[in-house]
């Protein structure tokens, strides 16, 4: 018979999900605790005074929602209160140094309070942000291309504003190994960091969801009418879509605002800037898409990039490409493995997201 999971086990998994019931539970425990205290507090204070309390607060505000935190609250705080002017009755000595004692707690239970009400995950601190966390995981799996067939290379890397762990720039793939093809988009969503983040999260789940099912034009119209159905006026976003057939090398990139993809020619050792541009998603009902083509040789690549990586004050983003050009050639002069972090790693601290996409068709031997 498989083990049964310990209650211990039951009730720290009841409350990972944030059940009611769970909650509940711990209150009670934590309850207990308190009570416990008290029975120590009542006969010998000195031990375990109002300022002790404290914990039990901050423990509460760790597990607990708001409406079982106040309760926690509400008891420490009352009785704690009381038991501190009962044992300075007691002993004729309540100074001012135990009436700043139970002040202090007092104001911080009410802080506490106000956080945990203005906690707009309703969850416990360190469930929100294991939330948190587990976004932004699933936003980074979005963009892990599937192993590929012998003789190609595919890497991403990425960086977000502040580097705080959130960003809009995001990839979604999907290979097809019945036909052999590889699909790709690369993202930026107007915004930097976590503003952007829950924005990209929602739109990768959207692309996610239509990579694959639509053709390559019907798929960025899809994700522009998606766009355009958001709350927010504010809410766009630049993308490049690219098709590569594995077998012959073959690629369709369609642009819509994004920075122009760049084509790495082995033969001149150098990166050459494409022509596709047109406009942002989210702004028109029907965005102007630019599209091309070409084959990429054993030895070719294609990086692309977003505008985080080209972008500077006060200097022209045709000047921000030529230098990305010139850096990515070193970079992959060293070879095309950890070519894109090893750009990023060039690119200047700015409080905007930075993403590189490299693919390279390696050179038959």
């Amino acid at each position: 018979m498989p083990d049964r999971p310990r209650p211990t086990h039951t009730l720290v998994g009841e409350w990972r999900s944030g059940t009611s019931r769970s909650q509940w539970t711990v209150l009670a425990l934590l309850l207990v605790a308190v009570t416990v205290c008290f029975g120590i507090s009542l006969p010998f204070y000195s031990v375990m005074p109002v300022s002790t309390y404290f914990v039990w607060l901050v423990v509460g505000m760790l597990l607990l929602k708001h409406r079982q935190l106040t309760v926690l609250v509400a008891y420490t705080v009352l009785g704690a209160l009381t038991l501190a002017v009962v044992d300075g009755l007691h002993d004729g000595q309540f100074g001012s140094a135990r009436a700043s004692g139970m002040a202090a707690l007092a104001l911080g239970g009410a802080l506490i309070l106000y956080q945990s009400r203005h906690q707009r995950s309703g969850l416990p601190v360190p469930l929100g942000g294991a939330m948190l966390a587990d976004l932004r995981d699933r936003l980074q799996r979005q963009g892990t291309v599937p192993p590929l067939p012998d003789g190609w290379h595919c890497e991403t890397a990425m960086v977000a504003a502040h580097d705080v762990g959130y960003a809009g720039d995001f990839m979604v793939a999907r290979l097809d190994e019945s036909r052999g093809q590889l699909e790709m988009v690369l993202v930026d969503v107007v915004g930097k960091g976590v503003a952007a983040g829950t924005d990209a999260l929602q739109f990768a789940g959207a692309l996610g969801g239509l990579i694959g099912a639509l053709p390559p034009v019907a798929l960025v119209e899809a994700a522009n009418d998606f766009l355009l159905r958001q709350d927010s006026d504010e809410t766009f976003a630049t993308a490049v879509h690219v098709l590569v057939d594995l077998r012959t090398g073959a690629y369709e990139l369609h642009s819509a605002g994004h920075p122009p993809a760049l084509v790495w020619d082995h033969v001149d050792r150098q990166w050459v800037a494409d022509s596709a541009r047109g406009t942002a998603l989210g702004v028109q009902s029907r965005p102007e898409l630019h599209h091309s083509t070409g084959v990429l040789q054993p030895g070719d690549g294609l990086l692309f990039y977003t505008d985080g990586v080209v972008e500077r004050p006060g200097l022209d983003i045709d000047a921000g490409i030529d230098w990305l050009r010139e850096t990515a050639r070193t970079a992959v002069l060293g070879g095309c493995e950890g070519a894109g972090r090893r750009v990023l790693r060039k690119v200047r601290r700015g409080d905007d997201d930075r993403a590189v996409l490299v693919l390279h068709r390696r050179s038959m031997r």
